[in-house]
């Protein structure tokens, strides 16, 4: 596993899951079927062949939220829950209108174990999801983030909040699988990222505090004899951009992971410009050609698009990533996801 500064540690029972959601508090102890997540196709490895049955999943619901699951430990990004026609507040006097519905609404998904929350923005954790959240549920997210949640009139009292290159270790406890006795544990850990590039916009937004600062993900699986990280090699390695553009700082990751691989990169795109579409000022989120070069810098084996089309102050659509994708030869190593798509892998390590 990458080498990182380890300042917190969150144990996942699946056994003993809260809701998430406030209206589910006093139905929690009902044995009612769990809902299951409606997949509309399955997407493997584009050019090698499956080694043995899938035991992870990515499933997209829409914009940067998906749904992560590895031996039943479900864990939520980025909830953003509107339908199409709602709008979200970018920052002063900038709003957004969603162009899409989700694949399936919040209060229909099965049950979770914790949120990665890359930002606090509106069109990653929108207002209704905010208000109807289980205040007790654990939030994986920025210092920004935390000091938010946790300072609102009704506070959120389980925030762990990363900085970039610290982690939190989820070991996964009471868990009946056959895995030849050795316990699932996940490592999540705070990439760099920068929604504005450096310069006079920079301390402008500083100022204004219109783009929150964000945070980048890499998600490592393991399998470990005693549910600590030292379990040998990471079995998976996924990595996600969070709402960055390409900048300097992202070169810290692959030096950090030295000749380790990721395996899956969810690239947020978008080429977000605010205020808004009608009067480009500021792009805060890649586009086409930065996404590529992105995938060039990490070197993933697949990458997945997210965050590409939900709003209307996305200005590059996934049809530029084809484009630059394609004029460098990368087509092989990209999976393309519609809403309630899902892709599945193999975490080796057993």
């Amino acid at each position: 596993m990458m080498e990182t500064q380890l300042v917190h540690r969150l144990e996942l029972d699946p056994s003993k899951r809260i809701p998430l959601l406030k209206a589910q508090l006093e139905h929690h102890h009902h044995h009612e079927p769990e809902p299951v997540l409606p997949v509309a196709n399955v997407k493997t490895h584009p050019t090698k062949a499956s080694t043995g049955p899938e035991n992870g999943s990515v499933y997209f619901i829409g914009n940067a939220t998906t749904v992560i699951e590895w031996h039943g430990i479900r864990i939520l990004t980025d909830p953003n829950f509107l339908h199409a026609g709602d709008h979200v507040h970018l920052g002063p006097g900038v709003t957004a209108e969603r162009l899409k519905n989700p694949a399936v609404d919040i209060d229909a998904l099965p049950p979770l174990d914790c949120i990665l929350l890359s930002h606090y923005h509106e069109d990653h954790f929108d207002k209704l999801v905010e208000e109807s959240l289980n205040r007790d549920f654990p939030i994986i997210s920025t210092p920004h983030a935390k000091q938010a949640l946790a300072g609102k009139e009704d506070p959120f009292k389980a925030v762990y909040d990363l900085d970039f290159f610290q982690s939190v270790l989820l070991p996964v406890v009471n868990y009946k699988g056959d895995t030849g006795g050795k316990k699932p544990v996940i490592k999540v850990t705070g990439m760099p990222g920068k929604h504005v590039p450096p310069g006079p916009l920079a301390a402008v937004n500083e100022l204004l505090g219109a783009v929150p600062p964000t945070n980048g993900w890499l998600i490592e699986m393991n399998y470990s004899a005693d549910g600590s990280e030292d379990g040998g090699e990471t079995g998976y390695r996924i990595y996600i951009s969070g709402d960055t553009l390409f900048v300097d700082e992202l070169k810290e990751i692959p030096q950090r992971l030295k000749d380790e691989k990721i395996d899956l990169m969810l690239v947020h795109l978008g080429g977000t410009t605010i205020p808004g579409p009608k009067l480009p000022l500021l792009m805060v989120t890649m586009d086409g050609e930065q996404g590529v070069k992105l995938m060039q810098l990490m070197d993933p084996d697949v990458t997945i698009p997210v965050h590409f089309d939900d709003y209307n102050v996305f200005l590059s659509g996934l049809d530029d990533f084809k484009e630059a994708v394609t004029q460098a030869g990368l087509g092989e190593k990209v999976v393309y996801l519609d809403r309630g798509d899902q892709y599945r892998f193999n975490v080796h390590g057993i």
